[in-house]
């Protein structure tokens, strides 16, 4: 049976809470308005448009939530371009799961502009067989389609397929796709958000392919 690994992004591959609250502070002080750290955590791992149509979305045109979007990745972009915050150990365990013939994909809520970024400064971009990023989904985590994607890309089937995720939304959706749902306790998160995951761990140093097989 082809074992399958699928990575979230952000939190996992990089530690990009800090900036993307940042820029999510960039955009409402253009905006005019008021965005809190209480607000932002518990939506990491949803897509930007499904943020701001939640929060600021009365009135607002699909036209200016798409331009509003925009402007807050490329305020990320811009903030991770100078301080590239990878995981510890995200390039080393990617690396063993390749060698050891796993299916690698990401499933991430980002734009693909912010995926491909990342790939790119880790170097593992050919590591991985599939992406899928925020504009392959219509529906955002807890929902699992994202992840569902991810494994009909690789060509293996959900049960076979096990998730790292750092946020509760995330360790929902692979539940809900029938996989293996690991927690990772990334900045921003504690074990008992995450407590729903069948493994939590506190670095990507404590993953190795063996612990992975295991859940299955």
């Amino acid at each position: 049976m082809q074992l399958g690994v699928i990575f979230d992004m952000d939190g996992v591959l990089v530690d990009t809470y800090h900036a993307h609250y940042k820029s999510w502070l960039v955009l409402a002080e253009q905006e005019g308005v008021t965005f809190t750290e209480d607000q932002f955590a518990p939506t990491f791992g949803r897509t930007s448009r499904e943020i701001i149509g939640h929060f600021w979305g009365s009135g607002l045109s699909d036209r200016q939530i798409a331009e509003m979007d925009a402007a807050k990745e490329e305020a990320f972009r811009r903030i991770i371009a100078d301080d590239f915050p990878a995981m510890p150990g995200a390039r080393k365990l990617i690396d063993r799961l390749a060698g050891e013939g796993f299916a690698l994909a990401v499933g991430s809520s980002g734009p693909p502009e912010n995926v491909a970024m990342v790939l790119e400064k880790l170097g593992v971009r050919a590591r991985f067989q599939a992406v899928v990023t925020g504009m392959d989904v219509t529906r955002g985590k807890p929902d699992p389609q994202v992840f569902l994607i991810a494994a009909e890309r690789l060509g293996a089937v959900p049960a076979a397929c096990a998730v790292v995720e750092d946020a509760p939304a995330g360790v929902t959706a692979a539940r809900a796709a029938d996989m293996k749902a690991i927690g990772l306790v990334s900045t921003g998160r504690t074990p008992e958000e995450l407590r729903e995951a069948h493994l939590l761990v506190h670095h990507l140093s404590d993953l190795t392919p063996a612990r992975i097989r295991e859940l299955f």
